[in-house]
């Protein structure tokens, strides 16, 4: 599941014909992608995790209650080892699914009709500095302080990239813009410094923070979306993005 502030990223996102996203090889299903407003985009992804986790904890509940033997007995207990991990959940999942439509009892006839919410989902929250950093502050520090297990990944370009028809932005210094740095509305360069968003998550004690550059090391920053996900917890990963407003010529 994902959800996307608007800006740069939901137009690159958004789009049916070039569509960043995919559908999974085994289950042929993709993610649930959701475009919000600019200064809600993290209480928006907040909704959207807690809808889901509302679904599957009744589910898990309704299992926990179950007297069940043999295969089935076997599929929930290798269900809920792995509950919390994402990447070993999805195949336990399918295994349980398989079994509650062999057993034909009426608890399981109900948990199979939400049997899409068994397996644990992967949620990310994804937007730029000027929703991370100021316009949506509000909104992602209440999404880390939760201590649910969401990610959140900002592209952070150092300034307010697009120019939006509703607001007076492209190029515009954000708190994310370092000292010195000159764009528009700061000619003369930036007087502050940049806002450490990273240290401010980390302040919490458990929050997983990390800082990728693509373009700099493409190994670090699997690493560190792999260290997210698989993290039981929140999770915040600050991306160096840059783009056509930086003036770089020739590339990154």
């Amino acid at each position: 599941m994902s959800e996307n502030a608007t800006g740069c990223s939901s137009i690159w996102g958004g789009p049916a014909a070039t569509a960043p996203y995919t559908i999974n090889k085994d289950s042929k299903k993709g993610p649930a992608w959701a475009n919000s407003l600019f200064e809600d985009n993290a209480e928006h992804g907040l909704g959207m995790y807690s809808g889901q986790k509302y679904i599957r904890d009744n589910l898990i509940e309704k299992l926990n209650g179950m007297e069940a033997s043999g295969a089935l007995k076997e599929a929930i207990d290798a269900f809920m080892a792995t509950k919390d991990s994402t990447k070993e959940n999805s195949a336990k999942a399918a295994d349980l699914i398989a079994a509650l439509e062999k057993d034909g009892s009426a608890t399981a006839k109900e948990i199979l009709e939400q049997k899409d919410y068994l397996a644990k989902k992967s949620v990310w929250i994804f937007g730029g500095d000027g929703w991370a950093y100021e316009i949506g502050f509000g909104g992602l520090d209440h999404v880390l302080a939760s201590g649910e297990n969401i990610n959140v990944m900002v592209f952070d370009t150092e300034m307010y990239a697009r120019k939006l028809a509703s607001r007076n932005t492209g190029g515009q210094a954000s708190k994310a813009s370092n000292i010195g740095e000159v764009c528009q509305f700061a000619a003369a360069g930036k007087e502050m410094g940049k806002k450490s968003l990273s240290e401010i998550a980390m302040s919490y004690g458990y929050v997983y923070v990390g800082q990728i550059a693509l373009g700099a090391n493409p190994a670090q920053a699997l690493k560190v979306i792999q260290e997210a996900e698989a993290y039981n917890g929140p999770s915040l990963i600050i991306g160096y993005a840059p783009c056509e407003l930086h003036g770089v010529k020739g590339g990154s």
